[in-house]
């Protein structure tokens, strides 16, 4: 909390001696809290950001508090993939809003542990933002990039992990259950399809991060089933 404070009162002037407001930090803070894990744009991050109509906050005043967020490591967003297809068919380019600690998005909301575990969807995208956050640490120790994928038809992968030799990784995060995993992992597979792996290699592998399961495993399919607490390994 003490950090959260800090950032709103000082750390987000400080970067660049721009001299911000801390009640409109934190207004932006809970705007990108809210569309954590989603392809939220500065638009409608805007409209959730100002309190009237009224109100004189700017797109290109947001724009310069989101860009010393950045400068200050608390917000890190996933471009979207763009592969080559078999098909054409229109990919969304807009960013995946992520906090770099989804711990910032729970303070800015001002929502208790029990208040995740009573509200799953919210657990889900506060999970989905830990285990990029995870996912781009790692990836970076091997010169790797995250990324997101999302077509005009709704088929998504959460997290693309491409290397600078061109192999990729695909990822979708789950919370858990039987049924999620299936969902995930029909997903990655019809993603898998869509590709041409004529024009790029097929992935170097399919996986499923999840917050529950009894370990980790790789199905008949090729897709990988791992808890989130084994990517240390």
């Amino acid at each position: 909390m003490d950090y959260y404070d800090a950032v709103a009162e000082s750390d987000i002037s400080r970067v660049d001696d721009i001299k911000r407001d801390p009640e409109r930090a934190r207004r932006v803070l809970r705007s990108y809290a809210r569309s954590v894990s989603s392809e939220a744009t500065v638009t409608s991050i805007l409209k959730d950001v100002r309190t009237d109509e009224n109100d004189p906050f700017s797109e290109n005043t947001l724009r310069s508090y989101m860009t010393a967020l950045k400068k200050i490591f608390l917000i890190e967003d996933s471009p979207a993939w763009n592969p080559n297809l078999r098909s054409k068919t229109a990919i969304r380019s807009s960013d995946t809003r992520y906090l770099v600690d989804p711990f910032i998005a729970t303070v800015a909301l001002g929502i208790a542990p029990n208040d995740l575990v009573n509200d799953l969807a919210t657990m889900g995208l506060m999970f989905k933002n830990m285990c990029v956050r995870d996912l781009r640490v790692y990836a970076q120790t091997i010169g790797g990039k995250i990324f997101h994928y999302r077509d005009k038809s709704g088929l998504e992968c959460d997290a693309v992990v491409h290397l600078r030799n061109g192999s990729y990784g695909l990822v979708e995060i789950k919370l858990g259950g039987d049924n999620l995993i299936e969902e995930g992992a029909a997903s990655l597979l019809k993603l898998k399809n869509r590709i041409n792996c004529d024009k790029m290699s097929e992935p170097a592998f399919m996986m499923v991060l999840c917050a529950v399961a009894p370990f980790a495993y790789m199905r008949r399919d090729g897709v990988m089933i791992v808890p989130v607490g084994c990517l240390r390994d």
